[in-house]
């Protein structure tokens, strides 16, 4: 399991990408138009449409782990986690994604590329 990046929901992605690439000189990805990143050599800010996550205010942050199968770790989390949020579920960028809460209430996200683009994405030199 790696660390990988921390996702804000946003109502208007394009926007705050664009305020993000400003403030850090760094151009975003936009591999949906629900979603961007600013990808720096530490670590990954994501942005998500708030319309993905239907459930999740504008503002919520999510940290999220790269994990080798997002199915069997929900299986091991589903009595672990104190809210299963979102089941495993594919992304419009590519991604499957568990979506749950820590028992501080905090949002973890457990995903593991699907697509060729999505695994290009974390994986420049690979094919």
């Amino acid at each position: 399991m790696q660390f990988v990046s921390v996702r804000v929901i946003s109502d208007d992605v394009a926007h705050l990408a664009e305020f993000y690439e400003k403030v850090t000189g760094i151009e975003a990805r936009r591999p949906a138009e629900q979603f961007a990143e600013i990808v720096s050599p530490s670590c990954t800010l994501a942005i998500g449409g708030a319309a993905t996550m239907a459930s999740l205010d504008v503002g919520t942050v999510i940290f999220e782990f790269l994990v080798d199968d997002v199915d069997k770790e929900y299986e091991r989390l589903s009595d672990l986690a104190a809210e299963i949020v979102q089941p495993p579920t594919t992304m419009p960028w590519g991604n499957r994604s568990l979506l749950f809460r820590d028992p501080g209430g905090n949002l973890v996200n457990f995903f593991t590329p699907q697509t060729a683009e999505a695994r290009a994405r974390l994986y420049p030199s690979t094919p």
